[in-house]
Parts: C-alpha cells; sequence; structure tokens
C-alpha cells in the first residue's frame, strides 16, 4: 500500500469524536478576537439576507400592492443602506476568514516542524518523507479550513435555517410548519447522497493513486522498461488502472448530478404546498402576495443551507482524519530525549568506550551483542566489514542518534546519557556517502553548521578540504547556486563542500562513512588530504569500503554479525592472515584485475 493510500484508509475509517474536536478547538483559543469578529460578521449578514427577503415582502404588500409610492421610496432607501452595510459585513468576514486561516495554518506547521526537529533519526527510518510532508502539507490545510470555512459555512447555514424559520413563523405559522416538516427529508437525502459520493471518490482516489505511482516508477525506470520490452506490457496494466478510475468516477458524477434533481423536487413539493395554501389564504384574506414571495425565498434559503450541511459533515470527516494524523505525530515521544537531569558541558573531549552494548531496531534481529570496544581520545578508528555487520550502528550510538538497548557508553568516563543531547551532537561533525546539500549557495551551505562564520573561514575550510580550486572555476565561485539536494554539482563536489562543511564546524569528534566510495581517484586523494588535516588530534571513525583508505588508521576494527572479529593495525591485521586480509587481498587482486588492458601495447625490454 503506498503512502496516499495509507492516508485515504485512515481518512475513511476515522470517525469524528469530542476529543479530537476539542483539540482542535483549543488551536483556535489563541486567536478567539479573530473568530468572534467573524462570527459576529456572518451572523450579522445571515440575519440581513432574512430581514431583506421580509422587506421584500412589505414593499409588495404596503407600496407595490396598496399603491403607495412613498412606502415604496421609503423601503427602498432602508433596503439600499441595509445591503451596503452587508457588502462591508461580507467583506469583514472574509477578510477575517482568510487571516485567521493563515493564522491557523502557521500554528500548525510550526508546531509540527519544531517536532520533528525533536523526534530520533528511528523515526525517519520508519516514516516515509511522504508520509510526513502530507501532515505538514495537505493535513494543515484541511484543519485549518475546517476550522476557518467549515466553521464560517457552518454558522451561515444555522443563522439561515434559524432567522428564515423565524420570519416564516411571524408571516403564516401554519405554512411554516409546512415548511419546517421537509428539512429532515432534505437532511436524510443529503447525507445519503454525500456517503455514496465519498465512497466512489475514495476509489477514485485510491485509482489515483495507482497511477501516480505507476507514471512514477515508470518514468525513473524508463531505460530498464525499454531494456526489457516492458512498453506493451506496462501500457495494458495503466490502460486497467485507467478503466478503473473512470468507472469510479463516472459513477460520482452520476449520482452528484442526482443530488441536485432529487433535492429540487422536495422542495419543489413544499414550494407547491405553499402556493395552493397561501393562494387560498390570499382568497380569503389570511395571506399576501408578498407573503406568499417570501415564503418561496425563504424556502430557497433553506435548501441550500442543508445541502451545505451535509458537504460541511463530509469536509468535517476528512479534517478530523487530518488533525488526528497531525496530533499523532505531535503527541510521538522522541525515543532519544534528554534526561530530567541532564548536565550541559562544555567539551566531549576524552576517551570513548563502549562497554558490553546491545542495540537492535527490531527485537528479534539484534544488531550488536555485547558489544565492547575502547578509542583513546585523539584516536582514527576505521571500522571495516560486511554490509550489515554494524558499522553505522556503531557511528550512530557515537552521535547518540540511538541509545544502547542494553550496557552503556561512556565519554571521558562518564555514562553520555548524562550530558545533553544537543552538547553531544553540535561537537560532532559527520561526512556520509551520500552528501547532502541543501538548497543554496555553496557559501551558504559550507557554513550551515557554523551561521557567524566569516567568508574568509569559509574559504579557508573548503581551502583545507580540497574544494576551494573547483569553486573558483564555477561561473559565481562560492555564490554559486547548488539546486535542490545539490543537484547541479557532481557526486564528488558535493562531497568536498560537504568535507569543508564538517571542517568550519571546528567538531571534536568526526566521522567519515563511505565518504569516498562514490568518488573518482583524483576526487578521492583531494578528499583524503582533508581528512588527514581534520583528523588531526580528533577522535575519528572511518567507515571504509576501499581498504587502501585506512592503512593509517590507529586502529582497525573488523565488525562482523554484531561483535567484534579482529582488532588491530593494517600491519598487524595482514600478519595474522584472517579476515581482514582475505578482504584486503580479495580488493587489491580485484583493483589489479579492474586496471588491468589486455589489449595495451606492452613496453620493450631494456
Amino acid at each position: 500500500m503506498s503512502d496516499y493510500e495509507e492516508l485515504e484508509e485512515e481518512e475513511y475509517k476515522t470517525q469524528i469524536t469530542g476529543k479530537t474536536l476539542f483539540r482542535i478547538a483549543a488551536m483556535i483559543k489563541p486567536h478567539w478576537k479573530w473568530v468572534a469578529g467573524f462570527l459576529g460578521a456572518i451572523a450579522f449578514v445571515s440575519v440581513i439576507d432574512s430581514f431583506v427577503t421580509y422587506l421584500g415582502k412589505r414593499i409588495i404588500d404596503e407600496g407595490i400592492a396598496a399603491r403607495n409610492a412613498d412606502q415604496v421610496v421609503h423601503l427602498l432607501t432602508i433596503n439600499a443602506g441595509i445591503t451596503l452595510f452587508q457588502a462591508i459585513m461580507v467583506f469583514f468576514f472574509i477578510y477575517l476568514v482568510a487571516i485567521l486561516g493563515e493564522k491557523v495554518r502557521f500554528d500548525l506547521r510550526k508546531m509540527m516542524f519544531n517536532h520533528l526537529q525533536d523526534l530520533s533519526l528511528s523515526y525517519y527510518s520508519r516514516k516515509p518523507v511522504g508520509w510526513i510532508m502530507a501532515r505538514v502539507t495537505s493535513d494543515s490545510d484541511r484543519v485549518a479550513d475546517l476550522m476557518t470555512w467549515g466553521v464560517l459555512d457552518t454558522t451561515w447555514a444555522v443563522i439561515n435555517i434559524i432567522t428564515a424559520i423565524f420570519f416564516m413563523i411571524s408571516i403564516n405559522w401554519q405554512m411554516a410548519l409546512v415548511v419546517v416538516a421537509t428539512i429532515p427529508v432534505l437532511v436524510f437525502i443529503s447525507i445519503k447522497f454525500r456517503k455514496r459520493i465519498l465512497l466512489e471518490y475514495r476509489t477514485v482516489r485510491k485509482m489515483n493513486s495507482k497511477i501516480t505511482g505507476s507514471f512514477n516508477e515508470n518514468i525513473t525506470g524508463v531505460r530498464v522498461v525499454k531494456a526489457l520490452n516492458r512498453e506493451e506490457e506496462n501500457l495494458r496494466e495503466f490502460s486497467q488502472l485507467t478503466d478503473q478510475m473512470y468507472r469510479s468516477s463516472y459513477k460520482a458524477a452520476w449520482i452528484s448530478a442526482l443530488l441536485l434533481p432529487t433535492v429540487q423536487m422536495v422542495s419543489a413539493i413544499a414550494l407547491t404546498v405553499v402556493i395552493l395554501s397561501g393562494g387560498k389564504q390570499v382568497e380569503f384574506g389570511g395571506m399576501t402576495i408578498g407573503g406568499i414571495q417570501a415564503f418561496i425565498s425563504y424556502i430557497t434559503f433553506m435548501m441550500w443551507p442543508v445541502q451545505d450541511m451535509a458537504r460541511i459533515y463530509a469536509e468535517m470527516q476528512h479534517a478530523v482524519a487530518s488533525a488526528e494524523r497531525i496530533f499523532g505525530l505531535v503527541d510521538t515521544v522522541p525515543e532519544v530525549q534528554n534526561r530530567p537531569d541532564a548536565i550541559g558541558i562544555q567539551s566531549i573531549k576524552g576517551d570513548i568506550v563502549f562497554e558490553n552494548v546491545d542495540f537492535y531496531y527490531e527485537p528479534e534481529k539484534p544488531v550488536l551483542t555485547h558489544f565492547s570496544l575502547s578509542i583513546k581520545q585523539g584516536e582514527t578508528i576505521a571500522l571495516v566489514g560486511p554490509t550489515g555487520g554494524g558499522k553505522t550502528t556503531i557511528v550512530n550510538l557515537v552521535c547518540r542518534f540511538y541509545e544502547p538497548k542494553n550496557g552503556r557508553i561512556t565519554i571521558g568516563g562518564q555514562d553520555y546519557l548524562n550530558f545533553k543531547l544537543e552538547d553531544i551532537q553540535s561537537r560532532v561533525g559527520i561526512v556520509l556517502q551520500t552528501p547532502h546539500l541543501f538548497s543554496g549557495t555553496i557559501r551558504e551551505n559550507i557554513r550551515y553548521g557554523r551561521l557567524n562564520a566569516t567568508d574568509e573561514e569559509v574559504e579557508q575550510a573548503a581551502h583545507i578540504a580540497g574544494a576551494h580550486d573547483f569553486i573558483l572555476t564555477l561561473d559565481k565561485g562560492y555564490d554559486q547556486n547548488v539546486g535542490e539536494s545539490g543537484n547541479l554539482l557532481s557526486v564528488g563536489q558535493k562531497q568536498l563542500i560537504s568535507l569543508a562543511r564538517a571542517v568550519l564546524s571546528d567538531p571534536e569528534i568526526f566521522i567519515m562513512d563511505e565518504a569516498t566510495s562514490s568518488v573518482d581517484t583524483l576526487t578521492e586523494s583531494l578528499i583524503q588530504k582533508g581528512m588527514e588535516t581534520i583528523m588531526k588530534g580528533r577522535t575519528s571513525f572511518v567507515i571504509a569500503h576501499r581498504l587502501s583508505t585506512i592503512r593509517r588508521a590507529d586502529k582497525i576494527v573488523v565488525v562482523d554479525d554484531g561483535g567484534i572479529a579482529e582488532i588491530g593495525t593494517h600491519n598487524e591485521l595482514l600478519r595474522k592472515r584472517g579476515q581482514y586480509y582475505q578482504l584486503y587481498t580479495r580488493q587489491f587482486r580485484q583493483e589489479k584485475e579492474d586496471s588491468y588492458d589486455p589489449f595495451a601495447v606492452p613496453e620493450p625490454v631494456r
């Protein structure tokens, strides 16, 4: 099931609860003045709508029918003044609702963004980006719309119905009862139709999600599609999806088209009763022509609000589902957070010791088991071994992105759980295998971790990282835009900039996670030089795929199956002829084979 299909399933199953509505209402409490303002304005507009209709009755009865021109002019003057005031109120409530909507939307997104900063890395490992983005964007929009336009439409509909009934009773209470009797019928019809329409549109959205996913897969995998000659089969599958979507869309459109005539038919029956009954009463003096005209207008007044209430109820279901997803996000407790008695520290320099550490992402799949390792201050530790052995988990634990399930990790002799998270993580520099740059300039990306750095310090960091020379070849140099995620630069260039960023942050612990595995030999040598400079005097962890890059490490740790298979220097491990020796010689042999050219002309022996 795709992210969007999962959201739709949640939305469909969600029931409106008082607890959720209370939390939604609490979101607009800080803006109660704006809410009171637009509710007051819409109440005025609704009452004026009904009063203008009643004024129309008086114009017909007291002016036109009585042939009293002065009364017609008098009442029309009142009508003009009221209409002008109504126009001002309409502008006022639309302005207030628009402003309130933006305020609520901002509050929701700020609340989620702040909480997302606090959530642990494990949360992002479990939740897809699209799943999170849907909450920050579309879900916040829906909730904001419910709290503004939804409340406004509901208020307008309820007041319109109440005022219409009030004025109808004041004109003729017997006929008013006939009209009121049609309201439950209209509500029943509207809700029944809305449920069927929602059901069909839910199928449409599911089909649309599948079609979008099919588009994405076929566009991104176009080379594979063409290589395997899958065009015809993919077209057949795509046609099936579009056919299903068409049938559901057709049903939804057909039911939607049937709703209005059905409501109008019920309204027409009520209207017929009013006209026939009113006509007889006119004959006997119990009803006026203006009264009949007013009743007809009030029936129209009530027909649209009743339909609106059904629409608002359907939208409320969507919005409550969105609110529950938002509250589910903000209620998520970070797995890694400061202890109540955590202390602030000025430095994390010191020996790092793993003491019988157990760790797992899933209980039935342990990653580290009774893992123990001691790293002295300033040492460079290389972590090697097969994929899935636990290398990246070790450095994630050092950064405290995760915490041990059992055992402990100490820094300078103290359990690092006693320290504040920000004091540890702000003193760690990381360069990843797949570097991530942010939209903006090269200068802004290097300065990302230290915003107060001067331009000279930025360029010095780039010099140390080996990035300065290539930056100067760009059209705008350090002010060159890198594009989204740095897509305007090569992988090697992004890696050098991310290294410069780490250099500028001046970390006390430095981590390189497969940083040279995706770059060419020339770029690798530049990164190596930068690494040697930044690692001097710092505790460093290097996860390496190319074993030739870690020969100078103080310790090489071969991690396999959640434990330490071997540990020692490069020469010591080669002499042991164990697992590291096999990895190294196999890779060395492969590099020789890759560089061998069978068509090269041998040089003459001299």
